[in-house]
């Protein structure tokens, strides 16, 4: 095997790892000694071993000498004591000679500082091996890193004529199981779904991973926009909150004697409710200011399944807040009455071309005989 095949294995390991992780990144190592891979490891879940120490550990287990051996790794080994004891003490006391690393820490804790470390103790270090490969596997903890802020994806589902529902509102099922499907392997991905209240009101959602593959699959965490606490306690998100977390954002400049009794009702049944200034008054909450409060709570990650109004605050109120779009068409003619139109992003719209959100180009799945464009986007500029 060559170097880049070491370093491909590493990155498959490190994706086995895709939903247990958060808000940590996605990391998988492998040592190779005398042209073979005597030992691999990966990130299984937050607060387990790292891929580093899970590879001397599997080494360990095998009775497998690893002094003298190359480390291949995808990110670059961290230095400090977190829930576990840094990465690079452990390579150094292992006795590892030689390490490939594929992408640099942006975490202020690390960044740099633990390739210091290994070059220190003479230990050969190549830099930004398969770089591209290896950041593309983390786009999620890059972000929220660097930003402070939660990765988010915005999902809907159209017809081949642009509807969201019937001209009726109804909406069940625009798409097939399998595009349905995958919608869940997504949720599975992310640590939290977003929507708003009148999407809960009208669908009772649940808004959780349902799959009968047979997996272990961890629940996200439940976010509803809700400036008035208008949420039925009889919902399914209410009456399944302490299965699975769910927590409701409301206006403080609302909350008057009925929202905080019915505040207190939401609490014991299990339900997190945070109150947000809304200084603008406007109808809908601040979404840059509740972003940020979801990534102060350790959120790195949002999917949010949402009607146009919601979609549209997150495109149109500040810049840069949606990370990517995933739009599922489904092959059908729905048609509308001219009056009522079901959109995916409403608001009054722009002026000029120049001022859309470019999408740019999309990555295409097909699901049956539904389609899913997946959208990566760039920074739109300033808000």
């Amino acid at each position: 095997m060559t170097n880049e095949e070491f370093m491909h294995k590493a990155i498959e390991l490190a994706k086995k790892g895709l939903g247990f992780t958060n808000p940590n990144p996605l990391v998988g190592a492998v040592i190779v000694k005398n042209g073979k891979i005597i030992a691999e490891g990966y990130h299984k879940k937050i607060g387990s071993l790292h891929a580093e120490r899970e590879a001397f550990k599997n080494a360990k287990e095998n009775n497998v000498d690893v002094k003298g051996a190359t480390l291949f790794v995808t990110l670059e080994p961290c230095c400090h004591t977190g829930r576990q004891p840094p990465c690079t003490q452990a390579i150094i006391e292992e006795g590892i000679k030689e390490v490939f690393i594929g992408s640099r820490d942006p975490n202020p804790l690390v960044n740099g500082k633990g390739i210091k470390i290994l070059q220190d103790a003479g230990i050969k270090v190549t830099l930004d091996f398969l770089k591209e490969e290896c950041d593309s596997i983390n786009p999620v903890f890059f972000h929220y890193i660097k930003t402070k802020m939660p990765y988010v994806i915005v999902k809907y589902a159209i017809t081949a004529d642009g509807q969201t529902a019937t001209y009726k509102g109804n909406s069940n099922w625009i798409t097939g199981t399998q595009a349905r499907e995958n919608v869940h392997k997504t949720r599975s991905n992310v640590m939290a779904i977003m929507t708003g209240i009148e999407t809960v009101k009208k669908d009772n959602p649940l808004l959780t991973v349902r799959l009968d593959d047979k997996n272990e699959y961890k629940q996200p965490t439940r976010i509803i926009l809700d400036s008035c606490l208008k949420i039925p306690l009889q919902s399914q998100l209410v009456q399944t909150a302490k299965q699975v977390p769910l927590i409701i954002f409301c206006d403080k400049n609302k909350v008057d004697a009925q929202i905080l009794a019915k505040k207190d009702e939401l609490e014991k049944l299990g339900a997190k409710i945070i109150q947000v200034e809304n200084p603008t008054k406007e109808k809908h909450l601040p979404i840059k200011k509740i972003l940020s409060a979801i990534a102060e709570l350790g959120i790195d990650s949002i999917l949010v399944e949402s009607g146009g109004t919601l979609n549209a605050s997150l495109f149109f109120d500040k810049r840069n807040l949606v990370q990517e779009v995933h739009i599922y068409i489904a092959p059908k003619i729905f048609g509308n009455d001219g009056k009522t139109i079901f959109s995916p992003v409403k608001n009054k719209g722009i002026e000029f071309p120049d001022e859309c959100i470019n999408l740019g180009k999309p990555e295409v799945s097909f699901f049956e005989d539904d389609i899913l464009l997946k959208y990566t986007l760039k920074d739109c500029g300033d808000e």
